[in-house]
């Protein structure tokens, strides 16, 4: 299924999307990637709309991405005798591993990694950061805090430390067992949450051992210090702002976004953009102006993808949402000025023979009449190269491996067709001009680009690039020549 817009659009299914019509809508209104959220849901409806979404797969004939979000450790207080209590600014409050029931004074904490990073000065912030407190002094079982930003704590809120890295695995005891369980059904991306340091990566990618790629969530202040070392060891980025807005004070994340973005482009690994970009339309079938712009400004950025949650999740409008994602990039992508700001921020990391071939690719398809970029891969890593140039003209990638062409869904700008086996050049070149042909991205009067490795079948082989005409007694002739 051909896509007029380069930024793929990742929706999350829940409630309001949890049957096959509606999952099909949703893809064909624009959605690439679906995001199986496994906060909610248990493991029977997690295969239910795995298994949904698959079928349309196979009958739209148009790979889809599956991506499965681990939960991570959730850290949160524990019950009030009251069920709830007023927390004064002023005032002091402790946490502590007391299994008595909370009051105004206090509360339990059941974490007892927190009490052992924490240190006077440290700042805890609970129920999204509605309220703050400050530690004043602090032990092995307990904290007692200032509070800095009062209100209303209650039952079991979310507690965030943003002042230390918390001496907590990524993958909790759930997460362990969720991702076994996503990875044996067949997903393509595991969004690994609570990610403070590269080993925390590096844990999640042993233990799929090859069987889904990893995206890092971006979410605490540890992560963006040591982002180009996660970035590192990472398959692709998303910029979590939702719990990055409650870490950091809420003006660092526009910066903070940008700058993700930028490093995960020149590292040719996909970036997804994330949280409360249409949130307006949870309820209402028009987005705000702000929400447009905030959209526009990922897709300016050079975002590959960009995420709705609940709109898609449990909104009344899902295929609306997913619709005017769809109607922002195109009107954004068309618009003189974003091609000029990509072209500026273009930047590459690597120097190798691959990454020669795929400039000189762009460069050729932009300054000649050529209508598109075709590229074999067997790895994918040919194809996120092309997306990383961010060309003027569609890119095709083309491989024999469906596992690649799902991951790849997720990549600004990739088309992904499979193919048959290819071991000839010559094969290759015909298969481009065919899938070419195929998406009426040209006619038999015009030229592509068509990038490989020899030998094929080999990752990371990209040695050659050829100008091609689309039309097959050309090319026939061509090669006899």
């Amino acid at each position: 299924m051909r896509r007029h817009c380069n930024v793929k659009i990742v929706a999350t299914l829940g409630p309001s999307s949890n049957d096959y019509d509606m999952i099909r809508a949703l893809h064909e209104a624009g959605a690439n990637v679906f995001r199986l959220n496994m906060s909610h849901g248990d493991h029977s409806e997690i295969k239910h709309r795995h298994s949904i979404i698959r079928q349309v797969e196979k009958d739209l004939n148009s790979p889809i991405a599956i991506l499965a979000d681990l939960q991570g450790p959730k850290l949160r207080v524990g019950v009030f005798a009251n069920g709830e209590e007023e927390l004064v600014e002023g005032a002091t409050f402790r946490l502590d591993l007391d299994d008595a029931e909370g009051d105004a004074t206090r509360v339990k904490l059941p974490h007892k990694e927190i009490f052992d990073a924490l240190e006077p000065g440290a700042h805890l912030l609970v129920n999204d950061g509605k309220i703050k407190l400050r530690v004043k002094d602090c032990g092995a079982t307990f904290a007692d805090c200032e509070v800095i930003v009062g209100g209303t704590i209650s039952n079991r809120k979310g507690v965030n430390v943003p002042d230390v890295v918390l001496p907590l695995a990524a993958l909790s005891e759930k997460d362990r067992k969720d991702l076994e369980f996503v990875c044996e059904l067949g997903v393509d991306w595991l969004a690994l949450s609570f990610v403070q340091r590269p080993a925390d990566v590096q844990d999640a990618r042993a233990l799929a051992k090859g069987r889904a790629a990893i995206l890092s969530k971006i979410e605490k202040p540890a992560a963006v210090k040591n982002f180009d070392d996660i970035l590192k060891v990472s398959d692709g980025i998303m910029v979590a702002r939702g719990d990055l807005g409650v870490e950091l004070p809420v003006q660092n994340v526009p910066p903070i976004q940008k700058q993700l973005i930028r490093k995960s482009r020149a590292a040719a690994k996909p970036v997804i953009v994330a949280t409360q970009m249409l949130e307006s339309m949870i309820d209402s079938p028009m987005p705000t102006r702000a929400e447009v712009s905030d959209v526009a400004t990922a897709i300016y950025e050079g975002a590959d993808a960009i995420m709705l949650s609940a709109e898609s999740a449990a909104g009344s409008y899902p295929i609306e949402a997913v619709t005017t994602m769809s109607n922002v990039a195109n009107e954004v992508e068309a618009d003189p000025t974003y091609l000029d700001i990509i072209a500026a921020s273009r930047k590459s990391e690597g120097k190798t023979v691959a990454d020669g071939i795929v400039s000189a690719a762009r460069e050729i398809a932009e300054t000649t009449d050529i209508k598109a970029i075709c590229c074999f891969t067997q790895s994918g890593t040919t194809a996120l190269l092309v997306s990383r140039e961010r060309p003027r003209v569609p890119i095709i990638a083309l491989t024999n491996n469906i596992g690649t062409a799902r991951r790849l869904c997720l990549s600004w700008g990739t088309n992904c067709v499979v193919t048959g086996h290819v071991d000839r050049f010559k094969d290759a070149v015909l298969a481009a001009v065919r899938a070419t042909l195929t998406q009426e991205l040209a006619t038999e009067k015009d030229m592509i680009v068509v990038t490989a490795g020899v030998p094929f079948n080999t990752p990371g082989s990209t040695n050659i690039l050829r100008v091609a005409p689309c039309a097959e007694r050309l090319i026939y002739s061509a090669d006899q020549d």
